[in-house]
């Protein structure tokens, strides 16, 4: 079978095709820019590619519940020229079954289908980047519930050693993603992530923040994985070992599992070189064409 594989994401769309294997062919990418030219060219890529289905990974917040009039739009982006565009809804004349999901959802499908996380019941990704997402897995299905997890807005005490007075986001002014991502990076040090080199107090408040979050994901979710993506976990031979120090610090031996001993094994990074997305997307339309079959 041939699953056609959409990663949409706020800067540009990447499509292929995947095997279901792990394996991805026909990549192409082009930029997220006017939501009418954008997605005619979408269309035509897939057009000829003999595709048995389509899985989109899509950024957001979009509308996920198929009885709701505006499922599968983008809703309140702060992209402006994409919101309430219907995603969904420009594949239809494909004629093959589409599924639709965030694109975190897709990475944490694609890392517990072909990466790390592989055969991972419970797993939670983070992308930390331009933005913060989490993708949930709960006993092996993706988590949506009232709208989908917006794990970037989760919101955190700031440590005293913060130079910022408050963190980027103009929703909440201490939220993951307005102290941890790289726009809070930039704003806080002035230059971006990958210019910061090893100055220790940089990454060590970066750590402090991003384990403080995973605690709270810990007890309310009970991760069996925690798997980090995204640009600023390039960084990840600074981070991963001060994540895995302050967590363990914060956690203070509440939580004693087989996992939280072993935190080198529990707090990972992704592992399929930033192509988990693509694959997850290819995962969500091979479930949406089993869906179709039933």
């Amino acid at each position: 079978m041939r699953y056609g594989a959409l990663e949409a994401g706020g800067t540009k769309m990447v499509c292929a095709v995947c095997d279901g294997k792990g394996g991805i062919s026909d990549r192409f990418t082009t930029p997220t820019a006017d939501p009418k030219e954008t997605l005619r060219i979408l269309y035509d890529y897939f057009a000829d590619k003999q595709i048995d289905c389509l899985g989109i990974a899509c950024f957001g917040p979009i509308d996920l519940h198929p009885d709701s009039p505006t499922y599968g739009h983008i809703t309140s982006t702060p992209k402006l020229r994409w919101q309430n565009v219907d995603i969904v809804g420009n594949f239809r004349a494909l004629g093959v079954p589409v599924g639709f999901d965030t694109d975190v959802n897709g990475s944490v499908l694609g890392e517990t289908t072909f990466g790390i996380g592989r055969g991972v019941k419970n797993c939670v990704y983070l992308t930390i980047g331009t933005g913060f997402g989490a993708g949930v897995l709960s006993e092996g299905r993706l988590l949506h519930g009232m709208l989908h997890p917006e794990g970037g807005h989760v919101l955190l005490p700031m440590s005293p050693k913060d130079p910022m007075e408050r963190g980027i986001c103009p929703f909440h002014p201490n939220c993951a993603e307005g102290l941890t991502s790289g726009p809070a990076l930039k704003a806080r040090w002035g230059v971006n992530a990958k210019e910061l080199g090893d100055r220790d107090e940089v990454w060590d408040l970066e750590a402090f923040y991003l384990a403080e979050a995973l605690i709270d994901y810990t007890m309310v979710l009970s991760p069996e994985m925690f798997i980090l993506g995204g640009g600023v976990m390039h960084q990840r031979e600074k981070l991963l070992p001060k994540i895995r120090a302050h967590y363990r610090e914060l956690m203070n031996g509440y939580i004693k599992t087989k996992q939280t001993a072993d935190l080198d094994h529990y707090i990972v990074a992704e592992s399929l070189n930033d192509n988990q997305g693509l694959l997850g997307a290819g995962e969500i339309g091979r479930l949406a064409y089993e869906a179709a079959q039933r």
